[in-house]
C-alpha cells in the first residue's frame, strides 16, 4: 500500500545533519588518501627505480630521506584506505539503525500497526492528495467495550493478547488503500477511501469488523468475548481538506465523536458522525466541568423527601436526595448529574459532601426522626467506603441508628462477598441498610436471606401500576408476603395519589414515600414543617448529643430502629 509507506520516507532531522558531518569526515579521508597516492606516485617515480638497480648491484644505495619518504607514503596510503572503509562501515550502519529506529517510531510495538503520530502524517498527506470530487476518505473510531474488565479478570497478557487478535481481524478486511493505527489503550483508527455515490461500503465494512471482532479471543484456555464501538466520519465533512495535519484531527475528532455517541446508545455498533453529536459532547464536557466546579464550590444540596407510616399518617423521617442549585443551568436533577458524576470518578466526593451536610441538617430535627441516603454502586466498589461512612458519623456527632443507607440490587451482581462485609459492618455500628429499587435487579430468595439487611424498598415502578387496575396489585403484594416472611419491614416508593395509598394500606404495615406528601425540600422548608409539628430537637444540657456505637442487640429495644 503506497499510502501506507509514504510517511516513512520523512522526518529526517537530526538524523540528516548526523549524516551531513559524517560524509563530511568521510570525504576529508577520502582526500587524504588520495593525495598520498598522488604523491606516491611522485616519489616512487624517483626512489623505485633506485632501488632496483641497487638491489641488483648496479647503482650505490638510493638517498636513504627519498627511500623513507616512499615507505611513509605506502603507509599512510594503506593507512588512509583502512580509515575511509571504516567510516563507510560505520556510516551504512548508522544509516540502517536510524533508518530502522524511524520505522520504529512509526508503528506500534505490541499489533505492529501504525501509531497516532504515523497515521496523522499519512492522513494528512491522502487529505491533500484527494480533491474534491467523487473519491473520498473515511476515519473509522474503534474503541473495544468493557476493555478494562479484560485486563481486570485475565490480566495485562490476556489483554494484549486481545489487542494482537482484534488488529489482525481490522486489517485482513480492510480493502487496498486502508490504514489502520492503534492510538493506544484500546483505540483504533482505520482510514478507507470510498466512493461518496456507495457510501453503503463503509457500513458493509463497519458490520464485518463488529461481527469479526465479536467472535471470542482464546487465551491459555479461556475464551475472552469482545464487543466495538465505531464512530464513522468522513473527509466531505471537513470545512477544508488541504491542510495536512489539522485536516487529519479534525477528522479524527469528528469520528470520535460518533465513537462515542455508540457507546452512548448501548455499544457494540456504529453511528456516522452528525453535527448534533459534536453540540452533546460539547454540553456534556460542560457538564463534566460544571460538576467538578459545582462540588468545590458547594452548588449540590441535598433535599429531604417525607417517609410516612401510612397506618398512622405518622412522619418517621425522611430520604436525602441530591440537587444541583447550577448558577449557569438552574436547578439540576439527580438523574442527569449522578451517571456523569459516576463516569468521572467524583460521585464519591460528592455523596460524601452531601452526607456531611445532611448529618448536620438532621441533628436539628426530633431524634425519632431517621435520615436514608442513597449509595452509588461505584461507591459500593471501595472496599473502604464503611469505614469513611464511620468516620462522617464520628465527625459530626450523628447517632448510628439514626442513619438508613439504601443500596441497588444491582450492588449484589458485582461483588456480593464485599457487600456483605461492608453491610456487615455497618450494621455492627448501628447503622441500618436497606435494599433500594426492590424487583429491578433480579436479586435471588438465597440473597436476601443471606445478606443482613433491615429493610426492603418497593421500587416506584410497580407502586405506580396501582393506580391504573387493582390486579396490577399482585406483584405488590406478592413482595410484601416475602417482606413478612423474611421479617423484612417494606417501605413503598412513588405514593402519588389517594389511590395508591388506599391500596397500599389494605397490604399491611408499611412505611410510603411519594408527592401525594409534597415534593422534596430543602432543609430550610424542611425545618419550618418540623417547627409546625413540634419536631425540632429538644436542646440539651450543653448541648451536645452522644454518639451511639453500642451493640446492635443493645439498642433494638430502645425504639430508635428506623421501623
Amino acid at each position: 500500500m503506497a499510502a501506507g509507506t509514504k510517511f516513512q520516507e520523512s522526518g529526517h532531522g537530526s538524523g540528516s545533519r548526523r549524516f551531513t558531518r559524517s560524509g563530511e569526515h568521510d570525504l576529508v579521508t577520502l582526500g587524504i588518501a588520495l593525495a598520498a597516492i598522488i604523491l606516491f606516485v611522485g616519489t616512487a617515480g624517483v626512489a623505485l627505480p633506485a632501488l632496483v638497480r641497487a638491489w641488483f648491484g648496479n647503482s650505490p644505495s638510493p638517498d636513504l630521506a627519498l627511500t623513507n619518504a616512499l615507505l611513509l607514503n605506502i603507509a599512510l596510503i594503506l593507512l588512509g584506505w583502512n580509515r575511509y572503509k571504516a567510516l563507510n562501515s560505520e556510516l551504512v550502519q548508522r544509516r540502517q539503525s536510524e533508518q530502522e529506529a524511524r520505522r520504529l517510531a512509526d508503528i506500534d510495538h505490541l499489533t505492529g500497526c501504525h501509531n497516532r503520530r504515523s497515521l496523522t502524517i499519512a492522513l494528512g498527506d491522502l487529505l491533500d492528495e484527494y480533491p474534491r470530487g467523487d473519491r473520498a476518505l473515511a476515519a473509522i473510531a474503534v474503541d473495544l467495550d468493557n476493555f478494562k474488565q479484560v485486563n481486570d479478570l485475565n490480566g495485562h497478557q490476556a489483554g494484549d493478547e486481545v489487542l494482537r487478535a482484534v488488529a489482525a481481524r481490522i486489517l485482513k478486511l480492510l480493502p487496498e488503500g486502508g490504514l489502520v493505527a492503534r492510538l493506544g489503550g484500546d483505540e483504533f483508527v482505520c482510514v478507507v477511501p470510498y466512493h461518496q455515490q456507495v457510501p453503503d461500503r463503509i457500513d458493509q465494512l463497519a458490520n464485518q469488523m463488529i461481527d469479526t471482532v465479536a467472535k471470542p479471543v482464546q487465551y491459555e484456555g479461556v475464551s475472552i468475548d469482545v464487543t466495538m464501538s465505531i464512530g464513522i466520519a468522513s473527509s466531505t465533512q471537513l470545512d477544508e481538506t488541504g491542510l495536512g495535519l489539522v485536516s487529519a484531527q479534525k477528522l479524527m475528532h469528528k469520528a470520535d465523536i460518533a465513537m462515542y455517541h455508540a457507546k452512548k446508545q448501548g455499544k457494540n455498533r456504529f453511528y456516522w458522525f452528525e453535527p448534533p453529536m459534536e453540540n452533546e459532547l460539547r454540553f456534556r464536557n460542560e457538564l463534566e466541568a460544571g460538576i467538578r466546579r459545582g462540588i468545590a464550590l458547594g452548588e449540590f444540596r441535598p433535599y429531604y423527601e417525607q417517609q410516612i407510616d401510612l397506618e398512622t399518617s405518622q412522619l418517621t423521617g425522611f430520604e436525602m436526595l441530591a440537587r444541583w442549585e447550577s448558577p449557569e443551568m438552574g436547578m439540576v436533577g439527580p438523574d442527569i448529574f449522578i451517571p456523569i458524576a459516576e463516569e468521572i470518578g467524583v460521585i464519591g466526593d460528592m455523596s460524601e459532601r452531601l452526607i456531611a451536610q445532611a448529618f448536620e441538617d438532621a441533628k436539628q430535627w426530633d431524634p425519632n426522626l431517621t435520615l436514608s441516603v442513597n449509595i452509588s454502586p461505584v461507591q459500593m466498589r471501595d472496599p473502604w467506603f464503611a469505614q469513611k461512612l464511620l468516620k462522617l458519623l464520628v465527625k459530626h456527632n450523628f447517632p448510628a441508628h439514626r442513619l438508613d443507607i439504601e443500596i441497588t440490587e444491582s450492588c449484589l451482581h458485582e461483588n456480593i462477598g464485599m457487600v456483605r462485609s461492608m453491610i456487615t459492618s455497618l450494621r455492627n455500628q448501628g447503622v441500618h441498610v436497606s435494599l433500594d429499587d426492590f424487583g429491578t435487579g433480579y436479586s435471588s430468595l438465597s440473597q436476601l436471606r443471606s445478606l443482613p439487611f433491615d429493610r426492603l424498598k418497593i421500587d416506584r415502578s410497580f407502586i405506580s401500576e396501582l393506580k391504573e387496575d387493582e390486579h396490577n396489585g399482585k406483584l405488590v403484594d406478592a413482595i410484601i408476603s416475602m417482606g413478612d416472611g423474611l421479617k423484612l419491614p417494606i417501605t413503598a416508593e412513588g405514593v402519588e395519589n389517594e389511590k395508591v395509598l388506599d391500596a397500599l394500606r389494605r397490604m399491611g404495615k408499611l412505611k410510603g414515600q411519594g408527592y401525594h406528601y409534597g415534593r422534596p425540600e430543602p432543609a430550610d422548608q424542611v425545618l419550618a414543617r418540623l417547627e409546625r409539628q413540634d419536631l425540632l430537637a429538644k436542646p440539651t444540657a450543653g448541648n451536645v448529643t452522644e454518639v451511639d456505637f453500642g451493640s446492635r442487640d443493645d439498642r433494638r429495644g430502645n425504639g430508635t430502629k428506623a421501623g
